[in-house]
Parts: structure tokens; C-alpha cells; sequence
């Protein structure tokens, strides 16, 4: 299995963000996103994630059989800065959306709701309107939706904002495990995630001319 970038450039209405950023990825992988604020690194996310259409460049991945046919955005599970839940359902209908939403067509095992909500260390709860939670507890429960459906790649904007010490360390174990599975991660963050076999890829915000993309 692999996710690639080959000399990807993208824009935000009239700004070039970043140029010529490539990677290769495989089982177990984790690229970490750095850079300031503006630097690109949502920007990046939102492109391997197929919200957003590159200047320049492609994302492919390919499966453990060796093939192509199927697009990056199909295979990832996407946690962006929101966290994508409805206020007014329980967090077990909201989890249950996503499940089947979220389903790849595969026989890899997921967890259950409960199993889910204990895994982010919040058993019991599931009843309850998401609109009730915390910040930290709704977006513990946000990230919970990667752990209800599978998808082998897991794209994260910031995963442990709004979240406690104690918290990043359990996001952390559940990124490694994802890890260990043969998973791959890309995520975009400002604090050390505390993870095994990753990469970092330092992001500079683009000052460059426009010729710069299409190499003239």
C-alpha cells in the first residue's frame, strides 16, 4: 500500500500557497505537517483528501495488490479543524452516520459505538446530544468516527486541539496502533505527536513568481 504526491502545487483564490511538494508513503508511515500558520499545511491536507483541486501535480495511491483505480479520497478518513458532528443527535446517531457513510466496501474490523467511546475514553455517553459535550469531549468524539469505519489512510488537521495532556497521549496510542496495522497518517500539527516511523515536512509559505509551478 502507498500514498504518493508528486510535485504538488495549489492555490487559494488568487494566492499560490506552496509548490513542488512530493512524498511516498507506505504501511505504517506518518508524515507530520510543520510550518506557521498559512504555510500550507490544511492547504495540503484538503488536496490529498480531494477537497480541492491541485495547480499542478497528482495523489495516487495504490493497494497491496499494486493497484491504482481508486482515488486517495476514497480510502482516507478526513478530521479537519471542525469537527463534522450534528449538535442536535446523540453521539451514537452521529457515530452511526458516519459508520455507513464512511464504510470502504472492506472486511477489516471496526469498532462498535461503545467500544469506539471507550477507546477515547469516554464510555457511557453515547445517549447523550453531541451539542451537550465539552470542546475536549466532542472532539475526542470526532475523532472516534476514524475508529467506526475503516479507511487506511487518516488525514488530520490538528487532531488534539482543544484536548489535555491526557488526551494527546491517548490520541497518540490510537494513531500508533492505526500505525502498527499497516495504516499510513498525514497530519498537520503545531505540537510533537509523540509517534513512531515518522517524517516531517517543514512548510514554507510560497513567495516564489508563478513560473516557479509550471517550470519555465
Amino acid at each position: 500500500m502507498q500514498l504518493a504526491a508528486e510535485t504538488l502545487a495549489a492555490r487559494r483564490g488568487d494566492d499560490l500557497i506552496f509548490v513542488n511538494i512530493s512524498f511516498r508513503l507506505t504501511e505504517g508511515d506518518a508524515l507530520v505537517l510543520t510550518g506557521r500558520n498559512g504555510s500550507g499545511k490544511s492547504t495540503l491536507l484538503r488536496v490529498v483528501a480531494g477537497f480541492l483541486r491541485p495547480e499542478k501535480g497528482s495523489v495516487t495511491f495504490t493497494n497491496s495488490g499494486g493497484r491504482t483505480n481508486r482515488r486517495p479520497s476514497e480510502v482516507s478518513h478526513y478530521l479537519g479543524h471542525r469537527n463534522a458532528m450534528k449538535n442536535e443527535l446523540t453521539i451514537a446517531e452521529n457515530l452511526e452516520f458516519w459508520r455507513s457513510f464512511l464504510d470502504d466496501g472492506s472486511q477489516a474490523p471496526t469498532a462498535s459505538i461503545e467500544d469506539a467511546a471507550e477507546a477515547v475514553g469516554l464510555g457511557g455517553i453515547t445517549h447523550l446530544p453531541f451539542g451537550y459535550l465539552s470542546a475536549g469531549q466532542q472532539r475526542r468524539f470526532a475523532f472516534a468516527k476514524l475508529l467506526v469505519a475503516h479507511r487506511p489512510i487518516w488525514l488530520l488537521d490538528e487532531p488534539t486541539a482543544a484536548l489535555d495532556t491526557n488526551a494527546d497521549k491517548l490520541f497518540a496510542a490510537l494513531i500508533g496502533e492505526h500505525q502498527r496495522k499497516g495504516g499510513i497518517v498525514l497530519a498537520a500539527t503545531h505540537q510533537p505527536l509523540g509517534l513512531s516511523n515518522v517524517q516531517e515536512l517543514r512548510m514554507k509559505s510560497f513567495a516564489g513568481g508563478e513560473a516557479g509551478v509550471w517550470g519555465a
